[in-house]
């Protein structure tokens, strides 16, 4: 059950570049991180009203910036640059950063096994950007790649550091931490926010805030703490494959054989390795 549980936050994550494409105003990547992490993490707050203690006023600033603020910009960034597909698709290469991380940091062993699954995430992304049939944006391939090397510090020093509270505070603390972070990134970089949103726009920000973060993450930081490091890391390339489908059966995106072959295998290992 904790395995189904934690899968089922990638899998909402996979729907997020989509409902960037199709229900967010354009060209407001930054907005999209705020409005996606500061309004969840202040509603949880008001709901348990707890805050950190001591040394974890710093760390949840870390966490924050990590597994949110530094993220969310790049994810949002990457969306609206990339196809579906081809953003999440990207990110496979977090299940290596991961292992090597983990080895470093938190004494995991760096296992043939784990080696062999980041390497499966890399050839994924060597099919999938050799083979575009349209050449794909480098700003959008380098936030893709940011994205994942910021998740997976912040899943190691997550993993490193534990939980000080409940689920749900420490997941509040993150959210509030990497929304602030951004605020003034996204009034500097993009101005202020658009007063005419659209009911449509009001819709995307809502299934992001409530369903994409305070839901999911809180999900998926319950799996980071009760999971091996590697595993959850590699729970996280269902991703692509439903970003994938999502763009093939909604929007009509083309992938080739070679690129849908380069979705498949991480997702197939991230089951099996779930499972151990």
């Amino acid at each position: 059950m904790v395995l189904l549980l934690t899968a089922a936050a990638p899998c909402v994550w996979g729907t997020t570049y989509i409902v960037a494409s199709e229900l967010l105003p354009a060209d407001r990547p930054l907005l999209a991180a705020v409005l996606r992490s500061l309004p969840a993490g202040l509603l949880l707050a008001v709901l348990i009203r707890r805050l950190p203690r001591g040394s974890w006023w710093a760390r949840s600033a870390v966490l924050g910036v990590l597994n949110i603020g530094v993220f969310f910009a790049f994810l949002f960034i990457a969306a609206y640059r990339l196809p579906g597909g081809a953003a999440a698709t990207i990110g496979a290469v977090q299940p290596l950063i991961v292992a090597v991380l983990a080895s470093r940091w938190i004494g995991e062993k760096l296992t043939l096994s784990k080696v062999a699954a980041g390497v499966i995430g890399l050839a994924g992304v060597a099919l999938l950007v050799l083979q575009a049939q349209v050449r794909l944006d480098m700003l959008g391939v380098t936030a893709a790649l940011g994205g994942a090397l910021a998740m997976a510090c912040g899943v190691v020093l997550t993993k490193k550091w534990g939980r000080p509270d409940t689920l749900l505070a420490t997941t509040s603390w993150q959210l509030i931490a990497g929304g602030l972070f951004l605020v003034p990134i996204a009034l500097l970089v993009e101005g202020p926010p658009p007063s005419n949103l659209t009911v449509a726009n009001t819709v995307g920000y809502l299934y992001l805030g409530i369903i994409g973060t305070a839901l999911a993450y809180t999900l998926w930081f319950r799996g980071v703490h009760l999971l091996p490091t590697s595993s959850t890391a590699l729970l996280g390339l269902l991703s692509p494959l439903v970003a994938t489908v999502a763009g093939w059966a909604l929007l009509e995106q083309r992938l080739t054989a070679g690129q849908v072959l380069g979705a498949l295998p991480p997702l197939i290992l991230s089951v099996g390795r779930g499972r151990g």
